[in-house]
């Protein structure tokens, strides 16, 4: 009989994640294929360096983004907002924001 494994977001992430307004009970991790990579332009990976996924003729930027599983809230707290921040800065490097929408607190 095969072993099923059923993967979720780690507990302490969706904690941290509603305090933003942000319900991720229901997330499921996904495998990177080509059906979730068609239309994409740029990769992010955490931490993963040359262990990486590689999707032919996708750019990668690799963030050194530590893994929350089993971290203290308040260091869940510090990876959720430095990813944050570097998705405000991506977006502002690429020019991917949204004119109507400004970066305050109101706008997260």
């Amino acid at each position: 009989m095969d072993t099923v494994i059923f993967a979720c977001v780690h507990p302490e992430v969706v904690e941290a994640m509603k305090e933003e307004g942000i319900d991720l009970s229901g997330a499921q991790p996904r495998k990177l294929n080509a059906e979730l990579a068609r239309g994409t332009v740029l990769m992010v990976t955490m931490g993963c360096g040359e262990a990486c996924p590689h999707v032919p003729g996708l750019a990668r930027d690799d963030w050194p983004i530590p893994d929350p599983k089993g971290q203290p809230r308040v260091r869940v707290r510090e990876i959720r907002d430095a990813l944050r921040d570097r998705v405000r800065a991506l977006l502002a490097a690429r020019g991917w924001g949204r004119a109507d929408k400004g970066t305050t607190d109101e706008h997260r």
